[in-house]
């Protein structure tokens, strides 16, 4: 009797709306797809879309306020008879080499330092993380004060401390000068990314493998050649990895410190393609530029990834 009256007070149906769904995310192959959609269409829309356009824009004469015509790689060939885009392809290279060779060797030592037993540890991690926190304008402003030739900090210290004769060089005036104002605020900026990241990897290493060479007689330098170097190889190279299509790829840094200049001597691929496409108007010109080193990028990457599986 009991149960008859609680099917007449509950009548049996169709389950509800809320409890249909809540089976179908139960469900593997359903909940599976319903994650990966938001971060599918952020990568067509952001990703995929812009770079299919920018493919066609750098196989045409594309030129704000006219039409475009299908021209093929003619943009591609054309670059080599500009001084612009060779001055262009050397500076990122010279860039990016210093900026990632000075990146790796200082941020292995910080990280070796941040790794000790020190007087308030997180306090100094926290003030390590504030050049890669801070907005990149914001602090490229800051360095671009600092490298002011009416201004200069950087200036004014050398001259106080003797190590620079009045008044000083024109950081942002003269090619080789404005070239290491630029890579100097780079690393800056990228050596906290590297430093926390190769810190990540000290301390996964087991303190065991140290305690048994230390017992075996071996130095601080054996310990740290045989043990702590090959042991972060494979985060040294994803860490380089990144660094290197980051520095590669850079805009704010030169754009605001320099804009390219003097004469194109710190131009970057990024800051080239954005002053012959948007500021010159050249659609096709600007596309091809920022394309260039797409395929060299790629392979790099490519053997970079197959490294660290193999490894």
């Amino acid at each position: 009797m009991a149960v008859r009256a609680q099917e007449i007070l509950v009548p049996r149906g169709r389950p509800g709306l809320v409890t249909r769904v809540r089976g179908l995310l139960d469900r593997e192959e359903i909940l599976g797809p319903v994650f990966v959609t938001p971060a599918l269409l952020l990568l067509l829309l952001l990703v995929a879309y812009p770079f299919v356009m920018a493919l066609y824009f750098s196989m045409s004469n594309a030129f704000i306020g006219r039409p475009s015509e299908f021209i093929g790689f003619r943009n591609f060939v054309k670059l080599w008879d500009s001084d612009a885009f060779r001055q262009t392809f050397q500076n990122a290279f010279v860039f990016t080499g210093i900026a990632v060779v000075f990146k790796v060797v200082l941020g292995i030592c910080l990280a070796l330092l941040l790794n000790e037993q020190l007087w308030f540890k997180r306090m100094i991690r926290g003030a390590v993380l504030l050049p890669w926190v801070i907005p990149t304008a914001l602090s490229t402003l800051g360095w671009w004060w600092m490298f002011n030739s009416l201004y200069s900090v950087v200036n004014w210290t050398g001259i106080a401390t003797g190590l620079m004769d009045p008044p000083g060089p024109n950081w942002l005036g003269q090619r080789y000068y404005a070239m290491a104002a630029v890579i100097t605020v780079n690393i800056w900026r990228g050596l906290p990314f590297f430093a926390i990241t190769i810190l990540a990897g000290l301390v996964a290493i087991p303190k065991e493998l140290y305690e048994a060479a230390e017992a075996d007689g071996a130095g601080a330098n054996a310990r740290f050649w045989h043990i702590t170097l090959p042991l972060l190889k494979p985060v040294l190279a994803v860490v380089v990895l990144f660094s290197t299509i980051f520095t590669f790829s850079d805009f704010v840094i030169v754009q605001v410190l320099t804009r390219g200049g003097p004469v194109n001597t710190t131009h970057l691929f990024a800051t080239l393609a954005y002053q012959v496409g948007l500021t010159g108007g050249n659609l096709g010109q600007g596309a091809a530029i920022s394309l260039f080193l797409f395929p060299v990028l790629a392979a790099f990457v490519f053997i970079q990834l197959r490294y660290i599986r193999k490894d």
